[in-house]
């Protein structure tokens, strides 16, 4: 662990940080770090303290040096602070671009510190850039630069990796795999902006109108998405941590406004009795039971309307958050090999489940038309 090494370098007094883009992650890392130490460096451990994530070790030179685990997921808390020697990122191309900038890398000016940014690629970002400064002729002397393919790894069973690659889309297998910086290869979505150009719109005498609905589970949020019958995202309401019989209420009056707007909803967990009640109050909704099968039906579906731009969504500038989660929404390798889609760890991806379930009710109702969009794509 880069981390530890750097920690047992002699010198009077060390900080250093390792930073992950999401607490679960950061604890990993701790307990990881943790492992290490107690096995093999107990004789040198001054201080443990877990719920600060924080280890005292005694150095070569006989000083006290420090590691921290810490989390990137709400910087202006976790990660204030103290001039570092050094820095460990985990997962490092999932970090937002501002957090490194502002965020981690000021921390390491004052004592010249040194940072260490290990990660799968992930599209051509901020760390593409860093990357490409510590390579070819031109590189700059303060970076250097390393990419090693899954198969290089004489721990991992080369035919193993050889049947993912069977599996797996190309441009996929070649991040998640080859360490190759390919750009969009584990966007599930594409031509978001380019269809992002509507506008909330209201109900419509005479028109149909259909509904997803997903509900929320413990920190998540739960949003009501309503399309109309030429496939525009007309309304979406996004709440979390309100009473339940509020939600009931509230989506309700939503999908009444709207023509009494057929909907669809998750019915997995805390879905099943605020789908039990809309209907015993006179809603028209149906379920849909989430399994591996039924969701990559959903996304597919999903992903084909914005392929094929027969959806309109609204303006990033009034939905920014169903925007951001369908760019981040993504394909990933899980350690066991599995993959997977979704929003990349500790993100959300409610708006885009809702989206999906109403989208799934007008997969087979004629809009007669394609979005396109001359000029620059929009901005962030």
């Amino acid at each position: 662990m880069e981390a530890i090494a750097a920690a047992m370098e002699p010198r009077d007094k060390s900080i250093g940080w390792v930073v992950a883009p999401t607490y679960d992650l950061a604890d990993r890392v701790f307990r990881e770090v943790e492992v290490i130490v107690l096995e093999r460096l107990r004789h040198r451990l001054i201080q443990k303290k877990e719920a600060e994530r924080r280890i005292l070790l005694r150095n070569m030179a006989g000083g006290v040096s420090e590691i921290r685990a810490k989390s990137a997921d709400n910087p202006v808390v976790s990660l204030l602070g103290e001039g570092l020697d050094f820095v460990v990122v985990d997962e490092a191309a999932r970090l937002k671009p501002l957090i490194w900038q502002n965020h981690v890398s000021q921390r390491l000016i004052d004592k010249r510190g040194w940072a260490l940014l290990i990660s799968t690629p992930k599209g051509k970002g901020y760390f593409y850039d860093l990357f490409r400064r510590g390579q070819g002729q031109a590189r700059d002397a303060e970076h250097e630069s390393w990419n090693m393919p899954s198969w290089t790894n004489p721990l991992l069973d080369r035919d193993l990796i050889e049947a993912e690659r069977d599996k797996l889309p190309q441009r996929v297998f070649e991040q998640e795999y080859g360490a190759a910086f390919v750009e969009g290869a584990g966007a599930v979505f594409r031509n978001v902006r380019e269809v992002a150009t509507g506008e909330w719109k209201e109900p419509q005498h005479g028109e149909v109108y259909f509904g997803g609905l997903d509900l929320a589970k413990v920190e998540d949020f739960s949003v009501l998405t309503i399309i109309n019958a030429q496939r525009e995202v007309v309304f979406v309401d996004r709440f979390h941590r309100l009473d339940w019989g509020l939600q009931v209420a509230r989506i309700r009056a939503a999908l009444q406004r709207y023509n009494s707007a057929r909907a669809t909803c998750d019915v997995t967990g805390v879905g099943d009795p605020i789908y039990e009640q809309l209907r015993r109050d006179g809603c028209a909704i149906s379920p849909y039971p989430f399994s591996a099968k039924s969701k990559a039906a959903l996304i597919e579906n999903l992903s084909l309307m914005l392929e094929q731009r027969t959806l309109v969504l609204p303006r990033p500038e009034i939905c920014p958050e169903l925007v951001d989660e369908l760019e981040s929404f993504e394909y990933s390798v899980t350690e066991s090999g599995h993959v997977r889609t979704g929003a990349p760890g500790g993100g959300h991806d409610d708006t885009v489940i809702s989206l999906a379930l109403a989208a799934w009710q007008v997969r087979k109702v004629g809009g007669g038309f394609k979005c396109w969009r001359a000029g620059p794509r929009w901005g962030p």
